[in-house]
């Protein structure tokens, strides 16, 4: 099966993030083809794959605790009806950016250390060695029907040392970052809240379990 363009257009260029429209057909194996359709997929110039970083701490008494941010999301205030009770307000996530073009190094797996260890000094204050971030897991695609944005799932161990030094996180200047809050939760703490609901970003469930996977959780 493949895909024949018949038309394509780029919509809502210059913005932080692009639309392209293409007209397709569906050309299967044996030669049929499909009746013509349109599609629209959002694209991002400054780079289309993203780290998302689970950070955790061992306290003296062995709970894993785990870093979460909380803050309101554009699309959540004014994409959903009002009055819908899945639209909350702020939501948890877990520290994450993009993997920027610029950030080329000697391999994918370097340059994603490296934006990882960025991310959480914008993010969450913290000063990270890259060489201390590991690969969680495989990388993995949140919305394939709407972009091919990939996330690559990390996470990065911090001693009680590192946390009591933490600064005030910079952001990375936008003005969506301002107001953001953090909290260190109990990692079953922060699994409940997944289970029940009130954690519901999916990149953050997805990292957290597998942390969990990793400590035998």
């Amino acid at each position: 099966m493949r895909y024949e363009v018949l038309e394509e257009t780029v919509i809502g260029a210059g913005g932080f993030l692009t639309l392209r429209r293409l007209r397709l057909r569906v050309v299967l194996a044996d030669g049929r083809v499909s009746e013509e359709g349109l599609y629209d997929m959002v694209e991002r110039e400054v780079g289309l794959d993203a780290v998302v970083v689970c950070l955790w701490l061992r306290r003296t008494d062995g709970v894993i605790e785990v870093l979460l941010r909380r803050q309101p999301r554009v699309p959540l205030v004014f994409s959903r009806p009002d009055g819908d009770p899945l639209r909350p307000q702020a939501i948890y996530e877990v520290v994450a950016g993009i993997l920027e073009t610029g950030d080329a190094a000697d391999s994918v797996e370097e340059s994603i250390r490296h934006r990882a260890a960025a991310e959480i000094l914008e993010e969450a204050g913290l000063t990270v060695d890259p060489a201390h971030v590991m690969l969680l897991g495989p990388p993995s695609f949140p919305t394939p029907g709407m972009c091919a944005e990939r996330f690559h799932f990390v996470a990065a161990e911090v001693t009680e040392a590192q946390r009591q030094s933490a600064v005030v996180p910079v952001g990375d200047g936008s003005p969506f970052e301002v107001g953001a809050t953090l909290e260190w939760l109990p990692l079953p703490e922060a699994l409940a809240k997944c289970d029940s609901g009130e954690i519901c970003d999916l990149k953050t469930e997805v990292t957290l379990r597998r942390l969990a996977g990793l400590a035998g959780l």
